[in-house]
């Protein structure tokens, strides 16, 4: 390797990248060496999230004509790199694209297009070191996606510095964006005709800021969204008040190394708790007392050193969630903690082929063949290989890597996720530098060009899943794939639901999501569940199984809308309604609680319906609005019919 590395610099041109952005190097095509990471000016946004920097070499690269470039550090010499591509200008610039470790030997390495005349910024930073590199820029054919491959526009969203969580923050069913630090909550709220409004929220020093991970959900059972910072010293909550407009810090004394950190219900009391992974000891969990009131306890599930990513998953279809643990550093060996049912836990994982060396901060969950139970890509962020295991169905796995794609795979990360992002009904895997498309059958085909995990959502409610990056979005092109976006709402249940199997049953099959409050490493995707539908037209049947053991059952649902569901209600109210559209708001209401509907000429009758699906109001809608003040406190169904269409959403009088 010295030999290499000696002959490389004695062919390529030392490049001494500038301090800043405003300096940038212009550089053309070729090979570079940089002899050290030391420029004062850190990147920002961040088009990767791996965690800050704080120098930068910076270097800039106009393109003649329309094209296609590889970027990448997979040269002799190089060691553990990171960098980040921008367009705009310096202070207001926009992510293109970017990579940490995608290349060999935690190298860096991206493809991406490029349009003639346009600027690019490159910033190579110092997040792992800040030793000398060679890199190399390279103009190649423009990528063209085939077909089935998703294309993705970049967009900034203005007010936005950051961006790991997304999240529906004030009961909308809509997917905002969060930003957090230790004394402020940037919330960068959907808009129903587009785009977001920024508020900033500041709140009291947090004793831990997310600078390892976010996770969000409704712990107090308040109807609005808490959020947890996992950091290198500790668990702090930021508990929303009762118009989610300021939130109280809740810390823990104890000293915990928080990972991974999740919202989920350990013991089915229907209160929602916590759960942290700790690296240098036994994993925590923060018990809910149905008030809202914390009691940290730790060990029970996984009890030494190494802990990074967790999911809670039902992994053997027994009715309760499970914990899979992926490990790194001291002690690499993979958990998976079955629930038993009465709070205690077993780790399966020896004896089903998990417990092994293989060195990850995450893994993906998810019903990859569409057999209705789930399967498991293990990522690597270290061990050069990845796992891919098929559930049995009788909750014991087979290893099908090979030949599935990731066998040939080497791009690795930290951050893995599963979602179907070309809504074709199949589960598509992202992480590595690449999104991995799902054939159905436990294989995959690679796409380079997608963006980098972050935390995922819909950003511009068009029911096609789209990335948060550190400072906008890569928004999902679409294509004529039909979908269905699914909102859960407990009741006896946590109330964002976490913990619900749904399963929808179509032309296509049957498809499962679970909802869930945390996954991949460090991010919180949207706790409202998308199903692509390829062309199918219609769902037959949708089933969502409660953390409480309800289940609800709904028939011929119609497709590329928001369908939301109220545990409990299938029994007591009639079929969902034919049309799709409608949104409510606010939710929760006081008084008068406003309506959208598609725009039409004819009148708007309204029904309002209790929980046992007795009729309380009825009455025509005027001013799109309607008068729930003497309605007592609880979750109803409103009913809206308009051209011989129906519509229906549930709501919370408070």
């Amino acid at each position: 390797m010295r030999t290499l590395g000696l002959a490389l610099i004695l062919t390529a041109p030392f490049a001494y990248g500038q301090n800043s952005c405003s300096t940038s190097l212009p550089i053309t095509p070729g090979t570079y060496v940089v002899n050290g990471v030391d420029g004062p000016e850190a990147p920002s946004p961040l088009c990767i999230n791996t965690g800050i920097a704080t120098a930068a070499e910076w270097y800039s690269y106009t393109p003649l004509l329309d094209t296609a470039v590889v970027l990448t550090t997979d040269l002799p010499g190089s060691g553990d790199t990171r960098f980040h591509v921008f367009t705009g200008s310096c202070g207001s610039l926009v992510c293109v694209a970017g990579d940490d470790d995608s290349g060999t030997w935690l190298t860096s390495s991206a493809a991406f297009n490029v349009l003639g005349g346009v600027t690019y910024r490159f910033a190579f930073d110092n997040r792992w070191s800040s030793a000398g590199f060679s890199f190399s820029l390279t103009e190649v054919a423009p990528i063209v996606p085939a077909e089935g491959i998703v294309t993705w526009s970049t967009t900034a969203i203005p007010g936005l510095s950051g961006g790991d969580c997304v999240v529906d923050m004030n009961g909308d069913d809509l997917d905002d964006v969060v930003r957090a630090s230790a004394t402020n909550i940037n919330v960068q709220y959907q808009q129903a005709g587009g785009g977001f409004i920024s508020v900033n929220i500041p709140t009291s020093q947090a004793d831990n800021s997310p600078s390892w991970s976010i996770v969000a959900g409704d712990i107090d059972g308040n109807g609005f969204t808490d959020l947890m910072y996992g950091g290198g010293q500790g668990a702090t909550f930021m508990m929303a008040n009762a118009t989610g407009t300021a939130f109280t810090e809740v810390s823990f004394a104890q000293y915990i190394f928080c990972q991974r950190t999740n919202m989920v219900d350990l013991n089915a009391d229907g209160n929602l708790d916590a759960f942290s992974c700790h690296d240098v000891d036994a994993n925590v969990r923060f018990i809910n007392d149905g008030s809202g009131n914390l009691t940290f306890t730790q060990g029970g599930v996984g009890e030494t050193c190494g802990n990074y990513g967790s999911i809670w998953t039902d992994y053997d279809n027994d009715g309760d969630v499970d914990c899979f643990v992926a490990k790194c550093g001291c002690d690499p060996t993979d958990l998976l903690m079955r629930n038993n049912g009465d709070g205690t836990f077993t780790n399966m994982a020896p004896s089903l082929g998990l417990a092994d060396n293989h060195q990850s901060w995450s893994s993906a969950w998810g019903d990859f063949d569409n057999d209705g139970d789930m399967d498991i890509l293990i990522g690597s962020s270290s061990s050069n290989y990845h796992k891919l295991m098929q559930n049995n169905g009788d909750g014991t796995f087979t290893n099908v890597t090979a030949g599935s794609g990731f066998d040939n795979f080497s791009g690795q990360s930290i951050e893995w996720a599963t979602h179907d992002f070309n809504n074709d009904g199949y589960l598509d895997v992202i992480g590595g530098g690449a999104l991995m498309y799902g054939n159905g059958n436990m294989t995959f085909s690679p796409d380079n060009t997608a963006p980098s995990t972050n935390a995922v959502g819909d950003l511009n409610d068009d029911g096609f899943l789209d990335i948060v990056n550190w400072g906008g979005a890569s928004i999902n092109n679409g294509n004529d794939n039909n979908w269905l976006k699914m909102v859960t709402k407990g009741v006896v249940s946590n109330k964002d639901g976490i913990g619900a199997r749904v399963r929808i049953t179509s032309a296509l099959g049957s498809q499962i999501r679970d909802v869930k409050a945390g996954d991949a490493f460090s991010t919180m995707s949207s706790l409202n569940t998308y199903f692509g539908l390829g062309q199918n037209t219609v769902v037959n049947e949708v089933e969502i199984r409660w953390p409480s053991g309800l289940v609800d059952v709904y028939t011929d649902v119609p497709v590329n809308g928001t369908f939301e569901v109220v545990e409990g209600l299938s029994t007591g109210i009639s079929q969902p309604a034919n049309g799709a559209g409608m949104r409510v708001y606010p939710n929760p209401v006081a008084d008068r609680l406003r309506v959208e509907l598609p725009a039409t000429s004819g009148k708007r009758f309204a029904a309002v319906y209790d929980i046992t699906g007795k009729q309380v109001i009825v009455d025509v809608l005027f001013d799109n609005q309607i008068d729930v003040s003497s309605l007592t406190n609880g979750i109803y169904i409103l009913k809206v019919t308009q051209d011989g269409s129906t519509f229906q959403s549930a709501f919370t009088k408070e």
